[in-house]
């Protein structure tokens, strides 16, 4: 793995929201076509698992930058972004932000406080409430 360049932050990795997909699992077991809505839900809590070990937030002075491993999958630079949001305060699970060409939505697969707090210093301007308004 590379080292963050001078001035930048990691996230740490969390599997909360993974591990509450995988609890939850057994609650489809009454569902029609049991036990399959138990296995894919499984399946998908596993790959988001792995997921949350296997990649990387990197807040940098001008972008956030997505790793895996040591390879660099995606550079999102501030200066394009419009808004963003966490949703579900209490417990984090998606990570919504605007840039100009696109919207994309995130699994929280990292350590939700440090995840805001470094949104709050990089892009803090641009965070919308669950109204879509400013916070401030």
């Amino acid at each position: 793995m590379t080292s963050p360049k001078k001035g930048a932050v990691s996230i740490s990795p969390s599997p909360r929201l993974p591990l509450l997909i995988l609890v939850l699992g057994p609650a489809l077991l009454p569902l029609p076509l049991h036990p399959w809505p138990t296995l894919i839900n499984s399946l998908i809590a596993l790959a988001l698992v792995v997921q949350s070990y296997s990649l990387r937030l990197e807040f940098e002075e001008r972008a956030l930058i997505v790793w895996r491993g040591s390879q660099e999958l995606r550079r999102f630079p501030y200066e394009d972004w419009i808004s963003w949001r966490l949703f579900w305060d209490g417990f984090p699970t998606v990570l919504y932000f605007r840039e100009r060409k696109s919207p994309h939505l995130i699994p929280v697969l990292f350590n939700a406080s440090e995840l805001r707090e470094q949104l709050r210093t990089r892009v803090g301007n641009l965070e919308q409430n669950a109204s879509g308004t400013d916070p401030s």
